[in-house]
């Protein structure tokens, strides 16, 4: 069963990197003061790693600007992500990457005032189908943590399989939370979102 609706219209549009709502593009200097606000959002902060202490506008700043001189190493990517008005709207960034295995992990987060449109799905999409039909990666992981119920059904709902838990390994709210193991392969990417 392809699911159409993340894939971008490839005739239409030459950007890999452009889907119907948003757009992966690299991180730049001037991003940094939307990041910094961004970071004081510690609900969010909590779902993606952990409620962050504050930081300085110019600590901030030094980390758009090491994305914007980096060079794609091991294929460790961070991408902006950009509505079709040009607002940055999140963030998505591949790591534990491992080419002798073909086997990946990545991470997103959508600014609040921009969740529920779409945008983390699409940019998942675009993402997989760099590392699967552009990198030959046969499989992705992502960890999702037990009181992240928006994650955990953005995941469900990509077709991704909860494959394990591991319990207790998070500590937040004065207490303890799981942590669940999502996977999907090569073939049921491509049987989903029809790899071109």
């Amino acid at each position: 069963m392809s699911t159409q609706i993340p894939s971008p219209n490839r005739a239409v549009n030459k950007n890999f990197w452009q889907g119907q709502r948003i757009r992966l593009r690299a991180t730049e200097p001037e991003d940094a003061e939307v990041f910094h606000n961004w970071n004081l959002d510690s609900e969010m902060a909590r779902s993606v790693d952990f409620v962050w202490p504050p930081t300085t506008l110019l600590s901030t700043q030094a980390w758009p600007q090491r994305m914007a001189t980096q060079e794609f190493k091991d294929d460790i990517m961070n991408f902006a992500i950009e509505d079709r008005q040009g607002n940055l709207v999140g963030s998505i960034n591949s790591h534990s990457t491992n080419r002798r295995n073909g086997t990946f992990g990545y991470g997103v987060a959508v600014r609040d005032q921009y969740r529920g449109r779409g945008y983390a799905s699409e940019a998942i999409v675009l993402l997989l189908r760099y590392f699967f039909a552009e990198l030959r990666y046969q499989k992705v992981t992502v960890d999702v943590y037990a009181f992240n119920q928006p994650s955990i059904a953005l995941h469900e709902k990509l077709g991704f399989q909860r494959e394990g838990q591991l319990r207790r390994t998070i500590y937040t709210r004065g207490q303890y939370f799981d942590q669940f193991i999502y996977g999907m392969t090569r073939e049921e990417f491509a049987e989903r979102y029809a790899i071109e």
